[in-house]
């Protein structure tokens, strides 16, 4: 017997709206009930369910967590970097989602509504199901949807009727699409078109997801202008110093250097303060403000002691977001912001612990042996903060170290985003 087909968006929506509802419909029933449907969903869907399922989300009404009151909502929303692009999104997606019927929705990384523009009509019927500024739209409030899902998986994704875990989102088609901070690769939020089932169109996703690179484009802009009046400020200081020495940002990218090669970026621990402290690509430095950033000043050798390495790595990956890597039990602590990639390397060495092959984590992230230069690349980043704990030939972590790694309370919520085969088979997802 040949394997249920998979549902395919286009042609969805192609078909009479009231008979794909009904599919939809039938396909979600049987899954709640257990049963395999005649039709399977899509991957992201049926992911996303997965994670309802054990996340206890009431699939008739969802919840409906408190709202933000006027303050919170005001303080959240000039706090976002994503109000410096808020023009370039109203600007794409309003005026188009105004004549479509639809709305333009914005949420931060903890899936709260910042924003919310569009067809008046269409806001009223948004109100009615509490999808207003200030609300909590993470699938663990609402279930799958056009904001809370493409938080958890950081990729576009589109939602149509019953493809929505919760009953009473069925009449509404979204699709939206993460904005990450280039600076730091930092969730920032994800940016949403929303509208009745009427005006769903398979283009929309790709719209969406257009507007949220443009918006990355322009954080980009506004990051080197930064970069650039950093180094105005630390080339004439750098010029009068003897040694080693740069300038920084505060997210570690480099401005100027004097006295050694330059490096792009540095990993900065989350809290910098001015005064002495170890950084694993330099070492023991001085540290010094400056306008926009930090003047570090390398020791000179013989100078101070350089710390022991650590003898413990602690990998957090038991949240959807929010990666980190805590080394202990050397001269200094450090805990380290992971990004997605390194996330699901560092995992994948953790499980590996007498070592792996570039090939083999080539097979492991992407099911093609063939990618090494792309994991070589990410793993000397990696070297930038591990330093001397991680070694190679193959990749392992050193056998004097110990590392724990904190899993989700369930395989289904380890690395969500993640789309490597290892880190899916270890979710306990089959391959198609």
């Amino acid at each position: 017997m040949n394997p249920p087909s998979t549902i395919d968006l286009a042609r969805i929506s192609a078909m009479d709206l009231a008979h794909a509802a009904r599919l939809l419909k039938g396909v979600r029933d049987a899954m709640l009930a257990g049963q395999a449907p005649r039709v399977m969903p899509r991957p992201v869907i049926r992911e996303s369910w997965g994670r309802m399922l054990t996340g206890g989300v009431d699939p008739e009404h969802g919840s409906r967590p408190r709202l933000l009151n006027e303050e919170e909502l005001e303080e959240r929303r000039r706090a976002s970097p994503l109000l410096e692009v808020l023009p370039v999104l109203r600007e794409a997606l309003v005026s188009v989602a105004d004549a479509a019927e639809h709305i333009m929705v914005v949420c931060d990384a903890e899936g709260r509504v910042l924003w919310r523009e569009g067809s008046a009509a269409v806001l009223r019927k948004a109100d009615t199901l509490g999808f207003v500024p200030g609300a909590d739209w993470t699938e663990s409030a609402v279930g799958t949807n056009g904001l809370g899902t493409p938080l958890v998986v950081r990729r576009p994704v589109q939602v149509f009727s019953a493809e929505h875990f919760v009953r009473t989102h069925h009449p509404w088609t979204c699709a939206g699409a993460p904005v990450t901070d280039p600076r730091d690769g930092r969730l920032l939020g994800v940016v949403d078109v929303s509208g009745p089932l009427r005006t769903v169109h398979p283009a929309t996703l790709s719209l969406v997801d257009s507007v949220a690179k443009l918006a990355e484009a322009r954080l980009r802009e506004r990051h080197v202008t930064a970069l650039e009046r950093l180094r105005a400020v630390a080339a004439p200081i750098l010029a009068r110093l003897e040694g080693r020495a740069l300038a920084v940002d505060v997210h570690g990218w480099t401005a100027a250097v004097t006295g050694m090669p330059p490096e792009d970026r540095l990993a900065l621990p989350k809290s910098l303060a001015a005064g002495r402290t170890w950084l694993p690509s330099l070492g023991s430095c001085r540290v010094e403000p400056l306008p926009g950033g930090w003047l570090l000043r390398l020791e000179k050798p013989g100078e101070r002691p350089e710390p022991l390495p650590a003898t413990r790595l602690v990998l957090d990956v038991s949240e959807p977001r929010g990666w980190t890597l805590a080394m202990l039990g050397g001269a200094r602590d450090w805990t380290h912001e992971l990004s997605p990639r390194h996330a699901e390397l560092l995992y994948l060495l953790a499980t590996h612990r007498k070592g792996r092959s570039a090939s083999g984590l080539a097979e492991d992230m992407f099911g093609d042996p063939g990618r090494t230069v792309t994991v070589r690349a990410e793993l000397s980043r990696v070297r930038r903060y591990l330093g001397g704990v991680l070694a190679h030939r193959p990749y392992r972590f050193h056998e004097d170290v110990e590392v724990e790694v904190v899993m989700p309370d369930s395989p289904a919520g380890l690395l969500p985003h993640s789309v490597a085969p290892a880190i899916r088979a270890a979710r306990g997802v089959a391959e198609p």
